[in-house]
């Protein structure tokens, strides 16, 4: 993950240095190109400089394979703080509340 992001950095310094690169199944997605409204939502109210985009980086399929372009899902924060408060809030499996017996 750190060569992704250096590979983000260097391929787009606009970017800035605290970024997080979202998989596709992240439960904070609404498709590729923008954030659930209960996400989107979290940021407004966290971090409304945040910028999502799209990126393009090589990826190999696995340690020594032949890296091909794959567009990236990225969320960039002013605020390494910011990061951690949203990887924590959107990066875990949510609690199930247990009922209580």
């Amino acid at each position: 993950m750190i060569d992704i992001i250096k590979q983000l950095q260097e391929a787009n310094p606009a970017l800035g240095t605290t970024i997080i690169v979202l998989r596709a199944d992240s439960r904070a997605l609404d498709g590729t190109d923008r954030l659930t409204p209960e996400a989107q939502a979290w940021i407004d109210a966290n971090a409304p400089d945040a910028r999502l985009s799209q990126e393009t980086v090589l990826l190999a399929p696995y340690p020594g394979g032949t890296p091909s372009e794959r567009r990236v899902t990225v969320l960039a924060f002013s605020d390494s703080r910011q990061l951690a408060a949203f990887a924590t809030a959107w990066t875990v499996d949510p609690i199930e509340e247990e009922d209580a017996a």
